[in-house]
């Protein structure tokens, strides 16, 4: 039988028995990968012989009776990761030769858990957009219609899980980089409580590998199904060694249920800043009726939730006042063009702008807006146990390359709007820091894989992974392009 498209979790069952040996899984991945990839151009760095080598060290580590979580299983990685010997570009031609000296701390975790690195994953230009090509590695094509895109900015992690080329694969997240290409995919990935995983050696080229407590962003794992997630998170989650002078694995509170009929459910399906596309709507709605159907309490409204449109506001001024810092801009025409709104524009455009050009100080004001929300939120998770909502308005939608990304737009059911808009659903669990698991949900009236996301409370990244695992076991999950 061919194992490209199995689970992580079946896998480590098949090694454990001896059905198969890792050197087994690991060519018949590769062999996979070159066969397909032409098509879909998610490996965007093979490293074929030292997985092989991997491989052939994961057979005799099991011969000599050793047993570690991921021991065997063939992954991917993304590009933005540091892998000792392989290019980190970030997509940015003038990095292209940038090779780093060590593992990022998350790549180390992984080999250390026994996992065989079969390459890394295409992402877009600086991991700045919602598709994911660039100059140095072309275009990564979605494997359910290559006319449009994976997503971004993990789009070849997620491109490479639906095509069967690796178990699992680890991304990063600021504005939906996990979640929208899990959505556009039909994948899995769960977007951890900010800081919960360590992200040292994910930094631009030449950034130095530091420990760092990154605003909004946080690395973490992706895969097709939702016990995957939890396996793999188990190896990712922990602070940083350098920090603390002993490496500290830390225990995440146990998920609130363990069955669906005692979980309550917040259902939102509307955004003020957005309107939602029908095919979305569906997929929020399919997973709404199995909820209630499995006997969860769902409830569409709440006097808890915290204002949606200032959320969608905060959120796009603190992740576009993080940019300028890594990417420059032309800040002097910027901050005119901000000094020149109306005061009564609150439109997500100008928040962009705004965020571009936030002082410190305002920028210490906005934080302290986001603290009030994060207030909220407790609140809200004192009364429900997750929040199921929208990932992005739409499916995978078509390559888009306009250089000026301020000038694309996005088609919502005929609706044109911003294209950076689509970011407000995946920044109401960012802002705040909250975990978030991205689920299939089924296919749109085109055929195209939907998802939808649960968000939970703060530092209980368990209760939306094992609710996440109770819909599976109810709707399905990931199911292979055709």
């Amino acid at each position: 039988m061919g194992w490209n498209l199995q689970t992580a979790e079946e896998l480590a069952a098949a090694l454990r028995t001896g059905e198969v040996t890792s050197a087994e899984l690991t060519d018949e991945a590769i062999i996979r990968i070159e066969r397909e990839d032409k098509a879909v151009n998610a490996v965007c760095v093979p490293d074929f012989d030292r997985a092989r080598a991997a491989a052939r060290g994961a057979d005799r580590a099991r011969a000599r009776g050793e047993d570690r979580p991921l021991l065997g299983i063939p992954v991917t990685v993304k590009e933005c990761y540091n892998v000792a010997g392989l290019p980190t570009t970030w997509g940015m031609p003038p990095y292209r030769n940038h090779i780093p000296a060590e593992d990022a701390v998350q790549v180390s975790r992984l080999k250390a858990a026994g996992a065989v690195v079969l390459g890394k994953t295409n992402v877009p230009l600086g991991l700045q957009d919602v598709q994911s090509f660039n100059e140095i590695y072309g275009t990564t094509n979605n494997p359910w219609d290559h006319g449009r895109t994976p997503g971004g900015s993990s789009g070849g992690s997620a491109a490479a899980l639906a095509s069967g080329f690796g178990a699992l694969s680890i991304g990063s997240d600021i504005a939906g980089s996990l979640r929208t290409p899990a959505h556009f995919c039909g994948v899995y990935a769960h977007k951890p409580t900010l800081g919960l995983a360590a992200t040292r050696g994910m930094v631009p080229p030449p950034a130095p590998a530091l420990p760092a407590d990154l605003d909004l962003a946080v690395v973490g794992p992706m895969a097709r199904s939702a016990r995957d997630l939890t396996l793999l998170l188990d190896v990712m989650a922990g602070p940083d060694p350098l920090t603390l002078g002993v490496a500290h694995h830390l225990t995440l509170p146990p998920a609130r249920h363990e069955r669906l009929c005692d979980f309550r459910v917040l259902v939102l399906d509307e955004h003020p800043l957005i309107p939602t596309g029908s095919a979305v709507r569906a997929g929020v709605n399919r997973v709404a009726d199995a909820l209630a159907d499995g006997g969860a309490r769902v409830d569409r409204h709440s006097p808890l939730l915290p204002d949606l449109a200032e959320a969608g506001t905060l959120y796009t001024q603190l992740l576009f006042s993080s940019s300028p810092a890594r990417f420059p801009v032309e800040m002097e025409q910027l901050r005119n063009r901000a000094a020149g709104l109306s005061a009564d524009d609150q439109g997500l455009d100008a928040a962009r702008l705004r965020g571009i050009v936030l002082s410190h100080r305002d920028w210490i004001e906005a934080n302290n807006r986001r603290e009030l929300h994060r207030h909220g939120w407790r609140q809200l998770f004192a009364e429900f146990d997750a929040v199921l909502c929208p990932i992005t308005p739409t499916p995978a939608f078509p390559h888009d390359h306009n250089p000026d990304l301020m000038e694309r737009r996005i088609d919502i059911d005929g609706v044109t709007c911003p294209y950076f808009d689509q970011l407000v659903w995946a920044g109401l669990a960012t802002m705040p820091g909250l975990p978030a698991t991205a689920v299939p949900t089924g296919r749109s009236p085109e055929g195209l894989p939907v998802g939808v996301q649960l968000i939970g409370p703060m530092s209980e990244d368990r209760t939306p992974l094992r609710l996440a695992e109770l819909l599976e076991q109810k709707i399905g999950g990931f199911q292979p392009p055709e």
